[in-house]
C-alpha cells in the first residue's frame, strides 16, 4: 500500500498549530485540533465572517488590506470614529478632526490614509472638500481642500497621489469632475464620461477604476483612468449603487450595494470584463466600505435592514487555503 512518504518523499509533519505560511500541497497533522490538514487552492471565491467593528455605521470610508484595514467616519449618526483591523479584530484609534459621512472611495493604507470630502450633516447636504491625512495614529488636516466640495464620490490612490471623481456637489448637483492630489493640493483634470454618485472604485492615481453608481437610475457603467483621461469599459453584470470595491484596475472586486433590493452580489474584473461570482456576501448590504485585493478583500459596515458593523473577508479563486482531511 502506498504511503505519503513514498509518494511525496517526506513524512507528514506533526504540529501543535497550523503553519503560518504553508506551501501548496503541504500536509500536516494538527495535534491541538486533532485534524489532518493540507493546503490546496480555492476553486471558487468565498466570503468568511470576521469580527464586527466596534461602531456599527454606514457611508464610511475604508482603506488598507485584509490584514491591515482602516475604517473612519460614517453615519451612526455622523461620526468621526476611526478603527484599525489586524486581520482578526477592530481596535479604536483617534478620531477624524471633522466628523463626516458619505465618503465614497478613499485612498491610502492603514498607516498612511487619506480622507476627503463627505457630508457633515447627513443626507445630501453639508458636503465639504476638507482633506485629512492619517499616520497610523492620528489625523492631521491638510492645507489642500477639494476644488469641488462633494460627497458620495469615488476615490483611488495613495496618500500622496490620490484621485477623487464623480459624486454630489454641495449645491446638490451630481458631477463627473475629477481631481488629483499630490500630497499638498488638489488639481482639476479631465472629467469622467458618465456623471454619477455612490459608485464603486479602486486602483491608483494613474490607473483607477470607476464602476456602478447612480446617474440616476442605477448603472453598471465602468470606466478606466490612465492618468490623463477616462475610457469606457464593459459594465457590471448587476447594475447597482452604494457598492464597495477593492483591488487594482486590472484585477478588481465589486461587492454589495443596492439594485434594489440590497444585494451581496460579488463580481471580479480582469481589466476587460466583469465575471459574477457564485458566492455572495453573507450579509447583503448597501453603503459599505471595502479594501484589499481581488484575492484577499475586506468588506465592513453598511446597512441591510439595520446599520451594521459586520465584517467579511474574501478569498478569491485560486488562492491558497487550508483544508481538513475527513476520513470515514
Amino acid at each position: 500500500m502506498a504511503e505519503y512518504k513514498g509518494i511525496k518523499g517526506f513524512k507528514v509533519q506533526y504540529l501543535s498549530a497550523d503553519p503560518s505560511d504553508p506551501i501548496i500541497g503541504q500536509t500536516w497533522y494538527n495535534s491541538t485540533s486533532k485534524n489532518l490538514k493540507y493546503t490546496g487552492v480555492t476553486t471558487a471565491g468565498a466570503w468568511a465572517t470576521g469580527n464586527n467593528m466596534n461602531t456599527a455605521r454606514f457611508e464610511l470610508g475604508g482603506v488598507g488590506t485584509q490584514t491591515a484595514g482602516l475604517a473612519f467616519g460614517g453615519y451612526s449618526p455622523v461620526s468621526a470614529a476611526t478603527e484599525e483591523y489586524d486581520g482578526t479584530s477592530w481596535t479604536n484609534s483617534n478620531n477624524l478632526n471633522t466628523a463626516r459621512e458619505a465618503f465614497g472611495g478613499q485612498a491610502g493604507i492603514q498607516t498612511a490614509a487619506l480622507a476627503f470630502g463627505g457630508s457633515t450633516t447627513g443626507g445630501s447636504g453639508g458636503n465639504i472638500g476638507a482633506t485629512e491625512e492619517y499616520d497610523g495614529n492620528s489625523w492631521a488636516t491638510s492645507p489642500g481642500s477639494l476644488n469641488a466640495a462633494r460627497g458620495r464620490m469615488g476615490g483611488a490612490g495613495i496618500q500622496t497621489a490620490a484621485l477623487a471623481f464623480g459624486g454630489r456637489l454641495a449645491t446638490i448637483i451630481d458631477t463627473n469632475a475629477t481631481e488629483e492630489y499630490d500630497g499638498n493640493s488638489w488639481t482639476s483634470v479631465n472629467s469622467m464620461n458618465t456623471t454619477r454618485i455612490s459608485l464603486g472604485s479602486c486602483g491608483i492615481q494613474t490607473a483607477a477604476l470607476a464602476f456602478g453608481g447612480a446617474t440616476p437610475p442605477v448603472t453598471g457603467a465602468t470606466e478606466e483612468y490612465d492618468g490623463i483621461s477616462w475610457a469606457t469599459s464593459n459594465s457590471l453584470n448587476t447594475a447597482r449603487d452604494n457598492l464597495a470595491g477593492a483591488g487594482i484596475q486590472t484585477a478588481a472586486l465589486a461587492f454589495g450595494g443596492d439594485v434594489p433590493p440590497v444585494t451581496g452580489a460579488t463580481e471580479e474584473y480582469d481589466g476587460i470584463s466583469w465575471t459574477s461570482s457564485p458566492a455572495n456576501m453573507s450579509t447583503a448590504r448597501t453603503n459599505l466600505a471595502g479594501c484589499g485585493t481581488q484575492a484577499a478583500g475586506l468588506g465592513f459596515g453598511g446597512y441591510s435592514t439595520v446599520t451594521t458593523g459586520a465584517t467579511e473577508e474574501w478569498t478569491g479563486p485560486g488562492s491558497p487555503t487550508t483544508k481538513t482531511i475527513t476520513v470515514s
